[in-house]
């Protein structure tokens, strides 16, 4: 028998030590070694509204970008890897901070809570990924909750879950919870999403309301004052303005979906963040008290960060109505959608509107664009939010449709790229939104300008997330083999 040679403890430590530092080492699936890309060639456009640099060079080192500027202006590490993108546009990856994820089952055209499993909601974080969003907010999304009787809901922990991950070809995913409303009162559309949030009646269940939601740690507590025209009760004053203390108490900011000026004026001084679409409509416009509450807010530094995602874009798709607009066509849009539910939910119908309808929605559509601009200049950041939930609503399409609307009322394509970008992340806590040293390496090759036509942001070319090019020709396929069996 052969003696058994024992090896010294030193020796085997000194042997994984010296391979360790040989040998490319991964973790949590993660290639450690680095890797460097230089861009060269490509109009630049930052993010922040500055003017585009012109045949631009920026470094990206694994998944962060470390140095932008002009071309030959950077040191070069060896061995960097080059893409030339001569004769294209690149600007950052766009912020969804108002989307309803999860719900839809695309393929099919139908919705339910059984379908907001893990794997649709990240089928929906790869579309918008696919479209040259980095990272998109889901509001109302269907998690486990107090029933405030004593009893819990179970409907699981799916968008905790997917909140945790970093998914290749998927943009990031944050969760602003299930919401609170009036019973009823809280999301519309389909059956699926209108019992999600707390229901609450009493200032007593509002604040119980609020202890519960902010176990979660939500992006924001968002609240729905509205009584749809009349059809149900709303929250009251005092069970708002008590969710508001409480949430502020928890540090925890809070967005509203809100209808009329009286309601915006006390939402307003009681220190709402966020609003999810125009805070005054319906008819009534902000005169000059509203205005000077958020002056006067800002003023005095009191929660002076206010934001709004407008979310006009089908009240501007309706503008179109009696024409086949081009967006219908969109080869983009078709790679997401069945043929058959865009001519159903969007081409038949505008076809068929009326003169008059016609008319009304572009009324509409104007004296909502001035109440936005009115907002905006008195300090409220407008950023974008797609209101993406139900089938009507294209997942990463609307982005885009999104800035056509911003651009429609008023805003400038620079301003409504910034909108879409720098300050969409900043709200969402997303280090992206911007092509500068130290940011996320997200950003979207483009094949025209949008500086000169917003509508070119559909013209994608090429998405980076983290640094990796999202490999849009399998998503493709994946959809197209998902909705011929959905067909058949």
């Amino acid at each position: 028998m052969r003696p058994v040679v024992r090896a010294s403890p030193y020796l085997l430590i000194l042997t994984c030590l010296f391979l360790a530092a040989i040998w490319p080492w991964q973790a949590d699936g993660q290639d450690r070694t680095t890797k460097v890309t230089v861009f060269v060639g490509a109009r630049l456009i930052a993010g922040d509204g500055s003017a585009p640099i012109e045949n631009a060079e920026f470094i990206v080192e694994n998944d962060r970008f470390t140095s932008v500027g002009r071309r030959g202006q950077s040191k070069i590490p060896a061995g960097a890897v080059r893409v030339d993108l001569s004769g294209k546009t690149v600007m950052p990856t766009m912020t969804d901070v108002h989307g309803h994820f999860g719900f839809q089952n695309v393929p099919e055209g139908t919705m339910s809570k059984e379908f907001f499993t893990r794997e649709n909601l990240i089928d929906h974080m790869q579309r918008l990924a696919y479209c040259g969003v980095g990272a998109a907010i889901g509001i109302g999304d269907l998690l486990d909750r107090s029933d405030l009787h004593g009893g819990r809901t179970h409907w699981g922990d799916v968008p905790l879950q997917v909140r945790e991950e970093i998914i290749p070809g998927a943009a990031l995913f944050r969760t602003a919870g299930v919401g609170i409303a009036w019973p009823g009162a809280g999301a519309g559309g389909h059956p699926s999403r209108t019992d999600v949030s707390y229901p609450v009646t009493t200032v007593e269940e509002a604040r119980r309301a609020v202890q519960d939601y902010v176990l979660m740690n939500p992006a924001f507590i968002k609240i729905w004052v509205d009584d749809h025209a009349g059809r149900t009760k709303k929250l009251t004053p005092e069970m708002y303005l008590a969710i508001l203390d409480e949430a502020h108490k928890h540090n925890v900011p809070v967005a509203v979906h809100n209808v009329t000026l009286a309601d915006a004026k006390l939402l307003m001084r009681g220190g709402v963040e966020g609003w999810l679409h125009v805070p005054v409509r319906g008819g009534e416009v902000p005169d000059d008290e509203m205005i000077a509450i958020v002056k006067e807010r800002i003023a005095r530094n009191d929660r002076p960060l206010i934001w709004m995602t407008p979310s006009l874009i089908t009240a501007w798709m309706d503008t179109q109505g009696g024409t086949r607009p081009a967006w219908l066509g969109d080869q983009l849009l078709q790679d997401l959608y069945p043929r058959k539910q865009i001519e159903e939910l969007w081409g038949d119908p505008l076809k068929k509107m009326t003169p008059e309808a016609i008319e009304h929605a572009r009324e509409d559509f104007a004296e909502q664009g001035r109440t936005v601009m009115k907002f905006r200049a008195a300090g409220v950041r407008i950023v974008t939010g797609t209101d993406t939930g139900q089938t009507r609503f294209w997942i990463g399409f609307f982005n885009h449709l999104d800035l056509e609307s911003l651009v429609a009322f008023g805003m400038t394509p620079a301003q409504a790229i910034v909108a879409a970008t720098r300050d969409a992340a900043e709200i969402a806590h997303v280090n992206s939104g911007m092509v500068t040293s130290g940011r996320n390496a997200d950003f979207i090759v483009l094949d025209a300008n949008p500086l000169e036509n917003i509508s070119n942001t559909r013209r994608i070319n090429k998405v980076y997330l983290r640094g990796q090019e999202v490999d849009r020709v399998a998503l493709r396929a994946k959809w197209q083999a998902a909705a011929n069996q959905a067909a058949n």
